[in-house]
This record gives C-alpha cells, sequence and structure tokens, in this order.
C-alpha cells in the first residue's frame, strides 16, 4: 500500500505539472494541457494494457454485469475529471485529502445500493471528516499569514462532488465482484472515458512535444502499477490492517507541494486533514469489522 501510494503521488504532481505547463519551474519547457487530454492519454495507457491481458486470459471482452459495468465507467470517468481539476486548482495535499472521502460516500451508498448496515459510531466518524471539510474551507480566512496558499471553497465543493462519483464507483464495483474478473472492472474506466475525452480534447488538443511524452508514458504507467499494488496489499492482508498506510499520501503531497509547488499550507487547514483522515479512518475500521461479524454470522 505504501508503494501504491507512492506511484499515485508521483501521478498526481506529473498531473499537475501538465496542467500548468509553463507556469512551473519543475520541468522546464512544458506546453500547459487541457485536463481531458491528460486523461485521454492516461485512458489509452490503460485500454491498452487491460486490453492484452484481457486476450491474453481469454476473458469476455465486454464482461457480464454490463449495467454496473458501465456505471463503474462513467462515474469513474466524472470522478477523476474532478479530482485532476482540483489538482490544478488547490494545493496537491488539499486535493489529495479530500478525495480521500470517497469511503464515506461509499458506506452511505451502499446502505442503499447494496443494503448495508451501519452502525451509530459510524455517523460520528462522518461527521468528524465533514468537520475537516469546514476546517480547510475557511483555513484561509482564519490565517493572516500572506503566504498561505489560497483554497477557493468552490475546487473544495468540486472535490466533494469527485469523492461522491468515486464512491458510487465503488459500489458499482463491489456489484461487479462475483460476476467479472477485476481486469474487466478496470478495462470499463478508459472504455467510458476515451471517446468522452476525445470529443472534448478535439476542441483544445496541444500535441506532445519531447519530453511530454514522457511524463504522459509515467502518468499512465505508474497509475496502473499503483492499482497493482493496491489491490495486492488489500488481498494479502486485512484491510483495516493496510489502508492506514494509504493515507501517508497525504504527507507525500504535503511535502511535495511545500518543496515543489511553494504551496504553504495553514495550521487551520493541517488540522481539517487530520480530521478527514481521522474520520474516514474510523469508519474503514469500524466498517471491516461490521463486514467481518456479518461473514461470521454467515457461516455459522
Amino acid at each position: 500500500m505504501i508503494l501504491s501510494g507512492l506511484c499515485y503521488i508521483i501521478v498526481n504532481v506529473l498531473v499537475k505539472i501538465l496542467g500548468q505547463g509553463p507556469d512551473q519551474t519543475i520541468i522546464s519547457g512544458l506546453q500547459k494541457y487541457p485536463i481531458p487530454e491528460i486523461i485521454l492519454f492516461r485512458s489509452i495507457i490503460t485500454f491498452s494494457i487491460c486490453l492484452a491481458v484481457i486476450k491474453a486470459k481469454g476473458i469476455p471482452l465486454f464482461g457480464h454485469n454490463k449495467k454496473w459495468l458501465v456505471i463503474r465507467g462513467v462515474t469513474g470517468t466524472i470522478a477523476l475529471t474532478l479530482y485532476f481539476y482540483t489538482l490544478n486548482n488547490l494545493p496537491i495535499a488539499i486535493a489529495a485529502t479530500i478525495q480521500y472521502l470517497s469511503p464515506i460516500f461509499t458506506v452511505l451508498l451502499a446502505i442503499f445500493i447494496l443494503k448495508e448496515k451501519v452502525k451509530p459510531i459510524q455517523g460520528l466518524f462522518f461527521l468528524i471528516a465533514f468537520l475537516g471539510i469546514v476546517f480547510i474551507s475557511f483555513s484561509k480566512y482564519f490565517s493572516e499569514d500572506n503566504s498561505i496558499s489560497n483554497i477557493n471553497p468552490w475546487w473544495i465543493v468540486v472535490g466533494i462532488c469527485s469523492a461522491a462519483f468515486a464512491g458510487m464507483a465503488y459500489n458499482a464495483i463491489a456489484k461487479c465482484r462475483y460476476t467479472d474478473a477485476p481486469i474487466t472492472v478496470v478495462f470499463y474506466f478508459p472504455l467510458i472515458a476515451i471517446p468522452i475525452m476525445a470529443v472534448l480534447t478535439a476542441f483544445d488538443y496541444v500535441v506532445p512535444q519531447g519530453k511530454e511524452w514522457g511524463v504522459i508514458l509515467v502518468i499512465g504507467v505508474f497509475t496502473h502499477i499503483a492499482q497493482i499494488f493496491a489491490t495486492k496489499s488489500l488481498h494479502a492482508a486485512n484491510t483495516a490492517t493496510v489502508t492506514p498506510f494509504k493515507y501517508l499520501g497525504s504527507i507525500y503531497a504535503f511535502v511535495l507541494g511545500l518543496f515543489l509547488f511553494d504551496e504553504v499550507i495553514s495550521l487551520y487547514a493541517v488540522v481539517g486533514m487530520l480530521l478527514i483522515i481521522v474520520g474516514v479512518l474510523g469508519n474503514t475500521i469500524v466498517r471491516g469489522l461490521v463486514l467481518k461479524e456479518e461473514k461470521v454470522g454467515k457461516v455459522e
């Protein structure tokens, strides 16, 4: 899970670099890329890898549970698009931490979609997480330090929407757990994203030059590697054991944002980030225990 987090933060940094283009100083001589084009190239790489694996294993190309596979692809595409926009418009640590709200929305939506039961204590953790959002949203106004990076509440809302769509995507994945192979579930993301992003990119296409191809390739490949590491860690150990390591990503993002993008976050925003992590992590642990109890009950 630690290696997965490192891969994801590298992807986030490179997305932010391409999104800023000449406005950043980390990699000189880059053009500014529109978000849809970044997603398009990322999706093409994922599509190619998934297609090769599916053909090699002889798995049905379009799967079985098509309704939920399409829902997974659509909601996943929306979630990623909104998230990449927040990366471009918020400090990278804030954008990454708000995305961690997705497990909260996963649980809330699972009440209706998967008929999951929620413990009262989970409601407390929900409130803690959203209190963290309040701290982050108003952190700039609480601080008198002019060096603090600006945090526009609008992009906080966009980040929350991204987490909500990600939560829906996770529920769709759960619906396909017993009907389709994991690679098929992953395959539906680029299958949906490519035509949508191709249309959006057609109006504002930037022709990649030289080293920009390398940056694009790293984004696509490292995303796939991150997904593999995350999946293997969840399969190899208990969710409650490995999930805490996922939130090291906020620390990586905080450090890299400070040193690479000169993003200074106020103490109030840091407190907000910690509240989100505590709320989400607490909910994840409780949910894991609830699901374990239900599994044991079925066996008995």
